[in-house]
């Protein structure tokens, strides 16, 4: 059984995958590597409302930020994601 800790830690987690920009923000990044101007880009949304989610989603531990010079790079955190996508995808096919 799980400790109350890590129930908390998978029902952040959980969230943060609940609205439908995250999830498009995690499929880009199943491909490479993306800065903010690339997600902005390809999401047609704002570099605000962008890195509101990219937040969220890093402090749920989906995602993590890597920093090259003045560009911010953000990309999958471990394999939960990938497999959980992959998952939920396949389950809807």
């Amino acid at each position: 059984m799980l400790s109350q800790s890590q129930l908390g830690t998978a029902a952040a987690l959980f969230k943060a995958l609940g609205e439908p920009i995250r999830l498009q923000i995690l499929q880009l990044l199943c491909v490479q590597p993306l800065h903010v101007s690339e997600i902005v880009r390809a999401l047609r949304t704002t570099q605000p409302n962008a890195s509101r989610h990219l937040a969220q989603l890093a402090r749920a531990g989906a995602i993590q930020r890597q920093r090259d010079g003045q560009r911010v790079f953000y990309s999958l955190k471990g394999e939960l994601i990938p497999q959980l996508c992959k998952l939920v995808c396949s389950s809807m096919a």
